[in-house]
């Protein structure tokens, strides 16, 4: 039994990786064609991502029925929700201060990524890619709040980020299958 919700629980994580690292791999190229020509769209891509973080964790909570506790996904959900209108907001003052949001966000999800993917290794497997992510992502979001006010830096310094999620997630996806295929 335990292992038929495994390979239920890795088929379906295996579906959101996939789907969480084309939408990384879309924003890239978004944020490469338009966030130095028009303000308003790479305004706009920078609160759309933590928006898509919010459907990611959701659907995520959906992949994981069977967790005894989902407790960090409904905190990475209201995080992600602030973080949303938070940058929405900071983006008025300035790029900047949106720049900072975002950071203390990625620091925060990080966390909980680092967390979930450690939990989540036994039973599932595959989780290291997820592990090192939320390190890095952690790492990364600390860079963001202090390079914020380099005139260098804007929202194309997020690309980065968000291209090395999309590369973990791959990884995660493509180690998801073989748990799906060894308990299947």
């Amino acid at each position: 039994m335990t292992s038929n919700i495994s390979s239920k629980t890795a088929g379906s994580l295996r579906k959101l990786y996939f789907i969480r690292a084309a939408f990384s791999i879309t924003w890239v190229i978004l944020v490469a064609l338009f966030a130095k020509t028009s303000p308003g769209i790479g305004s706009l891509l920078l609160i759309i991502y933590p928006a898509w973080d919010v459907v990611g964790t959701f659907l995520d909570i959906r992949a994981n029925k069977n967790s005894p506790s989902k407790t960090p996904q409904y905190v990475n959900l209201v995080i992600s929700s602030i973080t949303t209108v938070a940058v929405g907001i900071a983006i008025q003052k300035g790029v900047p201060e949106a720049l900072m949001v975002f950071g203390a966000w990625a620091i925060g999800t990080g966390l909980i990524q680092l967390i979930l993917g450690l939990r989540r290794r036994k039973l599932l497997g595959g989780q290291w890619p997820m592990i090192i992510s939320g390190g890095q992502s952690m790492l990364g979001g600390t860079s963001f709040i202090i390079l914020a006010h380099d005139p260098t830096k804007g929202i194309t310094s997020l690309a980065g980020y968000a291209a090395f999620g999309a590369f973990y997630y791959l990884l995660a996806a493509l180690r998801l299958s073989k748990t799906v295929n060894q308990t299947a």
